[in-house]
């Protein structure tokens, strides 16, 4: 058996959760309902990378306000597919959000752990508000509960990849959520 095929034979398959289409028109809805929200201001949007990178962008772009985006970096899954538990900013803003509307996105909130860490670290920063956005939202693998003011769906305990979520650096590029599972 040549390397090829044995990379092939262990490839996950990849169960779609969520297609590019659906995710294009929740994003559109999400984004109305922050402009309902902040409208009359122009908000920071604060993407948590690398896995809200295309949920950030794809939001600002369906928000109908003029937005400002700002990202940070936080460890916390390491190589694995489950929270560590301890989160750690890996690279910080890099403009004032003090007086600021602010909406951190997410690509997926599970835990809780690191919204809450990436909370409190903002609301010291003094916000005139602080949202969270996030496209899934993993209700059942709460430890800390946050809030969270826009979700796109409420999924179970998945290890979803996908549209900027990844497995170990792989699949963030995937234009749909899809779910892992042992072929």
């Amino acid at each position: 058996m040549t390397e090829h095929q044995r990379a092939v034979e262990t490839e996950p398959v990849v169960r779609m959760m969520y297609s590019a289409e659906q995710i294009a028109a929740r994003v559109r809805e999400l984004g109305l309902e922050v402009a309902r929200d902040l409208g009359g201001t122009r908000p920071i949007f604060v993407g948590v990378l690398k896995g809200a990178c295309l949920f950030q962008c794809d939001l600002a772009r369906a928000t109908p306000l003029d937005v400002e985006l700002d990202f940070l970096s936080v460890s916390s899954y390491g190589a694995g597919t489950v929270s560590s538990g301890t989160a750690k900013l890996m690279h910080d803003l890099r403009g004032d959000i003090r007086g600021r509307h602010v909406v951190m996105c997410e690509g997926v909130v599970d835990s809780g752990l690191t919204v809450s860490f990436l909370l409190d670290l903002l609301r010291a920063r003094g916000p005139a508000s602080l949202r969270v956005a996030t496209l899934l939202d993993k209700v059942p693998c709460r430890k800390v509960q946050v809030p969270v003011d826009y979700a796109g769906w409420k999924i179970g305990s998945e290890f979803v990849i996908g549209y900027g979520l990844d497995a170990n650096e792989r699949y963030r590029n995937l234009p749909y959520v899809g779910v892992l599972e042992e072929a």
